[in-house]
């Protein structure tokens, strides 16, 4: 099958299978989702949502968190992973957006990874799921169901990952596609066991059919 092909099913199916898909992060505002992404780095967004469940109640605001410190905020963050280096970049994030932005989440992707923290694939997912600015994201889910479906031309790190999708999905869907790889790759095609009994798009899969007829 065809790159092309391949691409095209990917589409139909989660077109008309997750045609709502949307992150699961929980969050009310810019601030808000641009913390909880830079939580999300090597932790699940379900203990995230823990997290700042309780860090939005009392830091609800730049304001207040560049007014707090870094150990005030490690003590609300510390069950997620690197608490420590996150409270650091939060603190730094928080103080720059008051020093430099008006207290504002920029709402383009340059002047997000600007921010402590924030590398491309967090300020990738700002602009998409906030701003709503057609964006491809590239974290782990993406990276390994891109490959291994067969979107991509074994792609050998997040950013050639990124541009190649870039160039094969049509602008209009790569926001909601990006949930689709993400959804997929958490729930379905998991690292060490994907589950391809129940993955809609598995006729068309690169490892599936490589795996059958091995």
């Amino acid at each position: 099958m065809k790159k092309k092909d391949r691409v095209n099913r990917f589409i139909e199916y989660f077109s008309k299978n997750l045609p709502e898909a949307k992150t699961e992060l929980e969050y009310n505002n810019a601030f808000e989702l641009t913390v909880a992404v830079v939580l999300s780095a090597q932790c699940t967004d379900k203990r995230v949502n823990i997290i700042t469940k309780n860090l939005f109640k009392k830091m609800p605001t730049a304001e207040i968190m560049a007014s707090s410190s870094v150990d005030e905020i490690f003590t609300l963050i510390k069950s997620c992973s690197y608490p420590r280096n996150k409270a650091k970049h939060l603190f730094g994030l928080s103080n720059m957006l008051i020093n430099d932005f008006n207290a504002k989440i920029p709402n383009n992707s340059k002047d997000l990874q600007m921010l402590p923290g924030v590398g491309r694939k967090t300020a990738n997912v700002v602009a998409s799921v906030y701003f709503d600015i057609p964006s491809m994201p590239v974290d782990t889910h993406v990276f390994r169901v891109s490959n291994r479906i067969g979107l991509v031309n074994s792609a050998k790190t997040p950013l050639d990952c990124e541009m190649q999708l870039l160039k094969i999905i049509p602008k209009d869907l790569l926001n909601i596609a990006h949930h689709w790889l993400i959804l997929h790759g958490r729930y379905t095609c998991k690292a060490r066991k994907p589950n391809c009994s129940v993955c809609g798009v598995s006729s068309s899969c690169k490892f599936f059919n490589k795996k059958k007829f091995c």
